[in-house]
């Protein structure tokens, strides 16, 4: 997969996970009067968006919780339909507080002019002026006049680094949602956000990886799966093969470690965005 496959090998059968959750449940913007870092998930219908959110907040708290309602199915109709910021709680009663890396989730993108989420409202969303709640409609972007769009936003609101996201396991996507997926990043170039890309579901879409999921480096199969990558210009090191929670009740450490390698690099991308405003 290239050098930086090969160093990720290592990493995903060296690294310890303890120290990794360590370094995310401690981070800290690197500006004072930002909360938290902002991560805006999109990509088509029921690539496992909010199963990343669930994922992510399984491994920070060390226990299976279910922060953003996910289907168990790839659809082609989007479960999720406004948009929601999730936040995860630290401790507990006097003592609790919130990580401070967040996570918006928005309805997929999806065939057609008038499903899925409009990629206005995506650009919108980018630059903070999208409020919380606001019920997506395909047919008619947000606008100024709207009760849900935030005419003033902060350097909180906005989005610090934007993910897309693929499943490994998913059949072909179509062009119209690929051409939708390359005007966002444009924007989010223009904006100069960080962007990286996940590739989901790396265990449905692999015998070899099922087995052993420290396989997925090695994986031929999974490497022509990286075949949208250059309808999305992502650099191939900024694409991070991820196996999120979906029927497991208690954690084990390889799925961990491929979900913490991509949350420190959003941190890390994020951070560095944070940074230069």
């Amino acid at each position: 997969w290239g050098s930086n496959w090969v160093l990720a090998t290592f990493s995903v059968t060296t690294r310890n996970v303890q120290e990794d959750r360590q370094y995310v449940q401690e981070y800290k913007p690197a500006q004072d009067n930002i909360k938290y870092l902002r991560v805006l998930l999109y990509g088509p219908v029921g690539h496992g968006k909010s199963s990343f959110i669930n994922s992510v907040s399984n491994v920070i708290r060390g226990r299976i919780s279910i922060p953003a309602l996910a289907s168990a199915t790839l659809s082609n109709k989007s479960f999720t339909k406004m948009f929601e910021t999730h936040k995860f709680n630290k401790g507990r009663g006097n003592e609790k507080t919130i990580y401070p890396v967040v996570f918006n989730d928005i309805m997929g993108v999806e065939e057609g002019e008038s499903r899925g989420v409009h990629e206005d409202d995506i650009k919108l969303a980018l630059k903070g002026h999208v409020k919380e709640g606001h019920k997506f409609n395909p047919i008619s972007p947000l606008t100024q006049r709207d009760p849900g769009y935030n005419p003033t936003p902060s350097d909180d609101d906005k989005v610090h680094v934007l993910v897309c996201v693929i499943s490994a396991n998913a059949s072909q996507i179509k062009p119209s949602v690929l051409q939708k997926m390359k005007n966002v990043r444009e924007t989010a170039s223009n904006l100069k956000i960080p962007q990286m890309a996940m590739m989901t579901h790396i265990d449905e879409a692999c015998g070899e990886t099922e087995k052993d999921l420290k396989n997925v480096y090695k994986s031929k199969h999974l490497k022509k799966k990286v075949s949208f990558r250059p309808f999305v210009g992502i650099p191939m090191n900024c694409v991070f093969p991820v196996k999120n929670y979906s029927h497991e009740i208690d954690l084990n450490d390889d799925t961990d470690t491929v979900i913490l390698s991509a949350l420190r690099k959003m941190i890390d991308f994020g951070d560095d965005f944070i940074e230069k405003m």
